[in-house]
This record gives C-alpha cells, sequence and structure tokens, in this order.
C-alpha cells in the first residue's frame, strides 16, 4: 500500500508543472511560491540572483520563468536574451514582472513588452495563476505579427 501512494506522489509530482521564479526580492518570490504551490499545479524554485538565475534555470528546467525586470547587477531583459541563447532554455516561455507599468500600462499593451506577456506589480495573484495557465505548456511565446 505504501509504495502505491508513493508511486502516485511521485506521478502526481511529476504532472505539475515547473516555474522559476526570479526578483532579486525574496519577500516577492516566496510570496509567488506559497500562493502557487498551494493550489497544487507547479513546482515553484525561487531565485533571488539574477547571476545565478542562468545555472539555476539549467539545472531546474522550468515550464516557464516568471522574470522580475529591474534587478541589480544584470537586469530582466539581460536575463531573458542568456534564457534565449541557452540551448536547452530557448524555448521556455518568460513572463516578466515589473513595477515599471501600471495595470492600465499593462492592458493597454496588450499584455506585453518586446513580444512577452508581462504583469505589473504587486503581482495580483488571481491574475498570475491565469497567466500562468495561458502561457505554460505553450513553449517560447513569440512576437506577435
Amino acid at each position: 500500500m505504501h509504495s502505491q501512494t508513493m508511486s502516485a506522489d511521485m506521478t502526481m509530482n511529476s504532472e505539475k508543472k515547473r516555474i522559476l521564479v526570479v526578483d532579486d526580492r525574496a519577500s516577492s518570490t516566496r510570496l509567488v511560491k506559497l500562493y502557487l504551490e498551494a493550489t497544487n499545479e507547479y513546482v515553484v524554485r525561487e531565485e533571488n540572483h539574477a547571476k545565478a538565475a542562468l545555472a539555476a534555470a539549467e539545472a531546474f528546467q522550468p515550464d516557464l520563468i516568471l522574470l522580475d525586470v529591474m534587478m541589480p547587477g544584470m537586469d530582466g531583459g539581460e536575463l531573458a536574451a542568456c534564457f534565449r541563447g541557452s540551448a536547452t532554455l530557448h524555448d521556455v516561455p518568460i513572463v516578466f514582472l515589473t513595477a515599471a507599468v501600471t495595470r492600465d500600462e499593462v492592458e493597454a499593451g496588450g499584455g506585453r513588452i518586446g513580444g512577452i506577456p508581462f504583469l505589473s506589480k504587486p503581482v495580483v495573484l488571481t491574475e498570475l495563476a491565469a497567466c500562468l495557465r495561458q502561457h505554460v505548456g505553450s513553449r517560447r511565446v513569440t512576437k506577435q505579427e
């Protein structure tokens, strides 16, 4: 009986989508992790150092990356370019998180910056969940023609 339960848990865990959250504010990544993992649909890894994010992503192999735009040392745009340059990560969807725009600006821009989806901060968790459902599994989100 125990082995059946363990097997079922492993199967369920493998079906969960893997989300990497990169933000220099640990409180932000922690909130997103707690919320998403409580849905029982996601396994979330936090990374609070932009320069360590590429190695973390290559080790974790996420289904989607939530990426803060403004971080010290390396901004989200530079980091996104690094992900795109990686043989194993180039087609993983990225969603930018930014405090530099308002919700109205997000809606006016169709929810994209340079063809990449984005959410304004502070993130509304229900909007985040809807965004993930839309983009997880889509592989690379390309620019709209």
